[in-house]
């Protein structure tokens, strides 16, 4: 049995991410122990006897108020790995990576940092005030023993922002299909996630609202944790949703909508396809990879296009089948399973070629 300690945050999709994968190592013969850095209060109960659970106290690197906070945290984390014994390291920030000496392999994982996120926003390099979690975030990637994406779209995001000398290995992720209760179709429009969060475009989706003639429903928090806030007037927000509240509303398959100027992966479009939901996407990079053949593609800033591709879906019962067919059969490529077996191949390299075992 090989012995994983994996660092994940309960603030975003991280820690959905990660209790995918901590469920889907096992059958592979590896024990996760997640470390949790960051706010522990969204963490949900788990009684999932196939992990276990350590809340840190420790900072999580985007929301820490100074470098020295990371790196001690960096530290803590490379004690606590020798301490359950575990025989390498996950690392969902890789900035933990950055000064902290580990005694076994690291493989750090790029879902989205500051970098990244302000070159897709603002089209330059983060204000000087965030110039040392970037620094961080380069020197955590380039020591660690592997560097992953979730798309090969963000690994070369990646690979550019940091100047990495190689592209990270790219395991997209996966995401088991909710639970959807009985529900007649309805005709809607939808789409979820960090609403505060510029790079999602809401402000256009707002504006879309108030020219399609359905309900247009946008779940998800309307403010950030650094004080980021956004106000819409035509879309209908009920605010963050428990699993069971969005799978009511996905069981009515509507029309998934994402406007994103920039995204790693998208689990919430991930999971809107496993429902069955016809999706209208970003022609991002990102999307373009992923969803290419399953997806009507839209610009990304082309209001008129959105409406015109949002009444089209709504208005053929034959495009609206067919899209959310195709988009539930691409979403079967996306399992936990199969993102259990990509990483358990790269820990396994990791771990048989660790110099450090050795000497």
């Amino acid at each position: 049995m090989t012995r994983l300690l994996m660092a994940a945050d309960a603030v975003g999709g991280v820690w959905q991410y990660a209790t995918e994968l901590a469920v889907a190592l096992a059958p592979f013969g590896i024990e996760t122990i997640l470390a949790v850095v960051g706010p522990t209060d969204a963490l949900p109960d788990s009684d999932d006897q196939r992990f276990r659970i350590i809340r840190t106290g420790l900072p999580l690197d985007w929301l820490a108020e100074d470098e020295e906070a990371v790196i001690a945290a960096g530290h803590a984390v490379a004690k606590l790995a020798r301490q359950v014994g575990a025989d390498l390291v996950h690392l969902n920030s890789p900035a933990l990576a950055a000064q902290a000496e580990f005694d076994m392999p690291v493989a750090a994982v790029a879902h989205g940092c500051i970098g990244t996120w302000w070159q897709a926003a603002r089209g330059t390099a983060p204000d000087a005030d965030f110039a040392w979690s970037v620094a961080l975030t380069s020197a955590g990637l380039a020591a660690a023993d592997a560097v992953v994406a979730p798309s090969a779209a963000f690994a070369e995001t990646v690979a550019r922002v940091h100047a990495l000398p190689a592209l990270p290995l790219v395991v997209h992720n996966g995401r088991t299909p909710l639970a959807l209760p009985d529900a007649a179709p309805a005709d809607t429009v939808f789409t979820a996630g960090r609403l505060w969060d510029e790079v999602k475009n809401i402000p256009l989706l707002d504006r879309v609202a108030a020219r399609v003639p359905v309900p247009f429903r946008a779940a998800g928090p309307l403010a950030g944790p650094h004080g980021e806030g956004i106000a819409v007037h035509h879309l209908d927000t009920p605010g963050p949703l428990s699993e069971a509240e969005l799978a009511a509303i996905l069981a009515t398959r509507p029309i998934y909508v994402s406007a994103a100027r920039f995204e790693p992966f998208g689990l919430s479009v991930l999971e809107a396809a496993a429902a069955g939901c016809p999706l209208v996407l970003s022609n991002i990079d990102t999307f373009r990879e992923l969803w290419t053949g399953a997806a009507l593609l839209v610009p990304v800033d082309d209001e008129v296009a959105y409406v015109a591709a949002i009444e089209r879906t709504r208005t053929d019962p034959t495009l609206r089948a067919h899209l959310g067919e195709a988009a539930r059969l691409r979403a079967a490529r996306y399992t936990p399973e199969a993102m259990a077996g990509a990483m358990a191949a790269i820990y396994a390299g990791l771990t048989a070629t660790d110099r450090r075992a050795a000497a």
